[in-house]
């Protein structure tokens, strides 16, 4: 099982006294996944992608070990259930009775799924309570390869175990200012908002290839040429500062 902390950062929106803090979208190293989070008042929205055909997991809380008997996890497996607590390693997790995970969607682009899943900050009794504050937020991950039973780290290694601990922060006050990517997924072209704060671009495929460097940045970009699959875009921002999303090519 694989561990990583978040930090959240703040977003402002139009000047009222509103705000949703998010982690922006965080590849999860070895496992092909990445996971996003946003909470306001009540609410937690999780976004998480990886191998369509594989089980995908993501557990709450920092133990440094991950899968402890007792942490709250979410669990996209063949069974109906989303909601599980982990009984320790070597143990198949257990569904909650209750199951307070919402699925928001659930489409598969060629060979990657994106589920988004909302839940209330609290949740319950056996759940992780998230918070709608700026701060860490530690989270634990796995993929059982080509395989959607739910299954466990232990001898079998239906989980690979690696510890990672590195940490993200956004922190964007002002959303008129903010360089954003859309669609995503998209078939053929990317478009930017302040595209003018874009220095220049790089498109890198999942190789960590260079496939794409325009001369100029215009408020979008045609990749229908592209293959389908996985990118990366780089962005250099007029401020100096770096930008990088995961964009999927249909």
């Amino acid at each position: 099982m694989k561990k990583i902390l978040l930090l959240i950062g703040i977003i402002a929106f139009n000047g009222l006294f509103y705000s949703q803090f998010n982690t922006g979208t965080v590849s999860l190293p070895t496992a092909g996944m990445t996971v996003k989070f946003a909470v306001d008042a009540t609410t937690v929205t999780m976004t998480l992608t990886g191998d369509s055909a594989s089980m995908l997991g993501i557990g709450f809380g920092d133990d440094g070990l991950g899968m402890t008997s007792g942490y709250d996890g979410y669990i996209y497996n063949t069974t109906a259930n989303r909601d599980y607590t982990f009984n320790g390693v070597g143990a198949t997790p257990s569904a909650d009775a209750a199951q307070n995970w919402s699925q928001v969607s659930n489409t598969v682009s060629g060979t990657i799924r994106t589920i988004v899943a909302t839940r209330t900050l609290a949740g319950g009794s056996e759940d992780y309570a998230f918070t709608n504050l700026a701060g860490p937020l530690p989270i634990f991950y796995s993929r059982r390869a080509g395989n959607l039973n739910l299954g466990y780290h232990g001898a079998l290694r239906d989980y690979a175990a690696l510890v990672l601990t590195p940490t993200l922060a956004t922190d964007e006050n002002n959303l008129k200012n903010q360089v954003s990517i859309f669609p995503n997924p998209t078939k053929d072209v990317v478009s930017f908002t302040n595209y003018d704060k874009i220095k220049t671009l790089k498109i890198y495929d999942i190789n960590g290839k260079l496939v794409l460097s325009p001369k100029s940045v215009l408020d979008k970009i045609d990749i229908s040429k592209l293959i389908k699959g996985f990118y990366f875009f780089e962005l250099e921002l007029s401020d100096g500062s770096r930008k990088f999303e995961k964009i999927i090519k249909e």
